[in-house]
């Protein structure tokens, strides 16, 4: 039960091809892009809807004023005319009750006479001229009838036209706030239509536009994750000239790319699974060719004894290449078991595997202190040195007649020490190495400098002196011959280990 829970467990929780699908289905179209694209435009709208509005409420409550002062300057004028005759309080009321105010006085020729007046306050709460009213004071104006107003009795006046007569009148701002109001709700309703209206046209036109592409890019994608190995799944470009239609391009042109790459890789795995069964029975034949040719050299006649060591050579070298497959097609070399040891006790040992025969000709020189130690792996390091020398012996052997100036041919390995790297030289007067093998130094199964060699040697030499955080070049060298140098560092020391040794060696 507990195992049958775990795996409906592990079977609900979503991974990320699932929801790479699900952002890539239909059903979330608001929550996507586009819908998110859809709430930034109402958004927007009714951003600058608000900036708007502040202005319009504001030229809107000047109107509503303008109108009030107007009706009253047409009823006092009347009024005016009706001199010296007064006009009854009946009459005084209508007409206050028509203009919505509650007194009017008509300025003219510099006096002030009162023409209309009917429950008269005692005081005024503001006082408004519509003379020339700037646009941040009627703003401010505005806002303040909008949030304090209602309650207040208000003075307002004005020309009446391009005259020199004015009205002022006297009103509560009631109606002028019920009237605002309206129109706020007004304009509230008609951009959040505008807004709807906009932001649906938007979202279907970048649907259209944007998020398809977007969405057969993304769609494609999590196909091609899923099994790269099948042709269907290249993304189809639609031949478009947009930045969407130009990345669709690329995409074809690396899933072209990576399917052709992944073909060869699983091709250059099944060959390079059979090359290592095929290396390690090679070896085991090789072992025992190796074994019975050693015989060979007990056998007391001169035609034997003349191609046995040629024979052991070459089934040394064959073994040798078995061994560098094998080694190369594993997964990784392991981490280097670093301690300080004696370079030049390394070296001596380097000497005997060679095996230097004396008749070859092959000077073997060694120019190394006995003080000089490396922090080093010592199984991997010897690999390294004695990989170099076993490539300069094979290139001094195999050619006669092209060593340096003097006619010797000479292996010299030197090594010194510089602060906390250690810098060993590998030199020998052999004719060099060839161009194609300096364009591919380090390469595996390229970088070979005679016929047959595999180039494993140098890579594996490589990656091991990598490992020691340390570096590996050939040097330009004025004579002949091939000079290799490799620099390795100390491994920087804790402050614990420091206080260590302090303390021992108090």
């Amino acid at each position: 039960m507990r195992a049958q829970d775990q795996g409906d467990n592990l079977a609900e929780t979503p991974t990320p091809a699932s929801e790479a699908a699900a952002a890539c289905s239909g059903s979330g179209k608001f929550s996507g892009l586009s819908g998110k694209l859809l709430w930034l435009t109402v958004v927007c709208i009714m951003l600058a809807e608000v900036l708007i509005f502040f202005p319009s409420v504001a030229s809107m409550r000047l109107r509503w004023l303008d109108e009030r002062l107007n009706a009253a300057a047409a009823a006092a004028i009347v009024i005016d005319g009706l001199q010296p005759v007064e006009l009854p309080r009946a009459l005084q009321k209508e007409t206050l009750e028509a203009t919505g105010t509650k007194a009017i006085v008509l300025r003219k020729d510099g006096t002030s006479r009162l023409l209309a007046t009917a429950d008269m306050p005692t005081s005024v709460d503001e006082q408004y001229d519509l003379t020339d009213v700037p646009a941040v004071t009627a703003i401010r104006d505005a806002l303040d009838t909008l949030i304090f107003g209602g309650n207040r009795m208000i003075r307002v006046y004005g020309p009446v036209q391009d005259t020199n007569t004015g009205v002022e009148v006297v009103m509560k701002d009631k109606y002028l706030r019920n009237a605002m109001l309206v129109y706020s709700r007004n304009v509230f309703l008609l951009s959040i239509l505008i807004s709807l209206f906009t932001a649906t046209l938007v979202f279907f036109a970048i649907n259209r536009i944007l998020i398809r592409p977007i969405r057969r890019l993304t769609g494609s994608m999590q196909q091609f994750s899923a099994d790269p190995e099948n042709p269907g799944n290249v993304f189809v470009d639609d031949g478009g000239r947009d930045e969407l239609a130009v990345a669709g391009r690329h995409l074809t042109a690396m899933q072209t790319e990576l399917q052709k790459t992944l073909k060869q890789q699983k091709n250059l795995a099944a060959l390079g699974l059979a090359v290592s069964k095929i290396n390690h029975d090679m070896r085991n034949i090789l072992a025992s060719a190796q074994l019975m040719s050693d015989r060979l050299v007990d056998v007391d006649d001169p035609l034997v004894k003349r191609f046995a060591p040629k024979l052991l050579r070459t089934i040394d070298r064959a073994v040798g290449y078995t061994t560098e497959v094998l080694s190369y097609g594993q997964a990784s070399e392991s981490a280097p078991r670093r301690r300080r040891l004696q370079l030049s006790a390394l070296v001596e040992d380097v000497k005997d595997m060679l095996a230097i025969d004396a008749q070859s000709g092959v000077e073997f020189v060694e120019q190394i202190g006995p003080d000089i130690e490396v922090d080093a792996d010592n199984e991997q390091l010897f690999r390294v040195i004695h990989n170099l020398c076993r490539n300069a012996l094979q290139a001094l052997t195999a050619t006669t007649g092209q060593g340096d100036q003097a006619g010797a041919r000479r292996i010299t390995i030197s090594a010194q020490r510089v602060g906390s790297v250690v810098s060993i030289t590998v030199d020998d007067t052999g004719p060099g190495m060839p161009e194609k093998a300096r364009q591919n130094l380090f390469a595996a199964f390229r970088g070979s400098a005679r016929s047959g060699g595999t180039g494993l040697g140098l890579a594996i030499a490589r990656e091991l002196v990598l490992a020691h955080g340390g570096t590996i070049a050939l040097v330009e060298k004025p004579s002949v011959g091939t000079q290799f140098r490799i620099e390795i560092p100390d491994r920087p020391v804790s402050l614990d280990d420091y206080r260590g040794r302090s303390h021992i060696e108090k």
